[in-house]
């Protein structure tokens, strides 16, 4: 019998913010997508009957965690500062496994708010909230 096997390589994830490519990514957890609504809850009555609520939330919060000399912290400072002053630095999302087929992609993303700031004996990673309206996960098996 054979076995299957699969690859992976971090270098083959791309992510695009806007017309921004993202670089510098930490050397461990680089891209967080968590989906923020309720997913399919459920209500039983007393009698046993059950209803289902389908959430029709599509955000999602999306993490990058880059180190402190990423080229990307300026990007996403400015379009903060910009959405803080004009209210308009609101731009798509595509990140996607180039070896794997995985993607996700929002048609509208912005920055929540600032990554802390710090600095020790080593590089200091920093990490980036974004809030991701329109998000979809597209998970193909190969």
């Amino acid at each position: 019998m054979s076995s299957t096997v699969h690859s992976y390589n971090p270098k083959k994830v791309a992510c695009a913010l806007g017309s921004h490519i993202v670089t510098g990514f930490a050397d461990d957890s680089m891209i967080a997508v968590e989906y923020n609504g309720d997913g399919v809850s459920h209500v039983q009555g007393a009698d046993g009957e059950i209803v289902r609520s389908i959430d029709p939330s599509t955000t999602y919060s999306l993490k990058l965690t880059l180190q402190q000399t990423s080229a990307t912290n300026t990007y996403l400072q400015q379009m903060y500062e910009m959405d803080k002053a004009y209210g308009n630095a609101v731009f798509n999302v595509i990140i996607k496994d180039l070896w794997g087929n995985d993607e996700f992609t929002a048609s509208n993303a912005w920055v929540v708010k600032p990554a802390s700031f710090a600095r020790g004996k080593t590089q200091q990673n920093r990490e980036w909230e974004l809030m991701c309206a329109d998000g979809v996960i597209s998970e193909t098996k190969g």
